[in-house]
């Protein structure tokens, strides 16, 4: 069996993408299948990503777009050592916010996802793309969060080369607009399957219903009874 690696990711906080990966992983897990589920929270402690947590660890706040590459490349060959036929992953695959908040340009982006493509191989690789409107996502977020949350997001942001125009909600909203059509411009440039999923016309079980019957098409899996 061809190991899968799905990545979701988000356009924004608040959109539903952490609900929809760990529904998609026990999903999946209850299927019989040998899945691994990456949280977002795990690149700081997974061993193949030492080196990330090294390096933003040493002062910096940024790591190598190599170290990147590499880390990955070394997460799948230990996934795909270890048997797992599927890699759940949140907010890993293609990096675009961490990029582009350490000031690295549209090019440097290009090049980056060109090699992570490669990177990744020979597991097949189905990106879930969960977008709402920025304002709305962020306003969410604000709601649910706790009640320093919105000053530590701006302050995150205003702090990193890349972002440093974002002073408040609408400016991060602004800048979240342009990361979502860079990442569209970069998930189109890929060999990879791409699901966008409208969080804002669709509720948390809606998404999920609808990404489960396009993973299920698009891989053969077997269907619901």
């Amino acid at each position: 069996m061809t190991a899968h690696l799905v990545s979701v990711i988000g356009s924004s906080p608040g959109v539903g993408k952490s609900t929809l990966c760990r529904a998609l992983a026990d999903w999946l897990a209850g299927l019989g299948a040998s899945v691994d589920h990456f949280e977002e929270a795990d690149i700081l402690a997974r061993p193949a990503f030492r080196p990330v947590a090294e390096e933003f660890a040493d002062g910096t706040s940024d790591v190598r777009p190599e170290t990147l590459v590499e880390s990955t490349r070394a997460y799948v060959e230990e996934s795909l050592a270890a048997g797992r036929d599927y890699l759940v992953t949140d907010a890993l695959l293609p990096f675009v916010p961490s990029l582009v908040a350490w000031g690295h340009d549209e090019s440097t982006l290009v090049r980056v996802v060109k090699e992570l493509t490669r990177a990744v191989l020979p597991a097949e690789v189905t990106v879930v793309y969960v977008h709402d409107d920025p304002a709305t996502a962020l306003r969410r977020a604000v709601e649910r969060e706790e009640a320093d949350w919105e000053d530590w997001y701006v302050g995150k942001l205003a702090g990193s080369p890349g972002t440093r125009a974002v002073h408040d909600l609408p400016s991060a909203a602004a800048h979240l607009r342009f990361e979502a059509e860079l990442t569209r411009r970069l998930l189109a440039d890929t060999p990879w399957r791409v699901l966008t999923v409208d969080a804002g016309t669709l509720g948390a079980q809606e998404s999920f219903a609808y990404v489960q019957h396009c993973v299920t098409e698009s891989l053969r899996l077997p269907k619901r009874r």
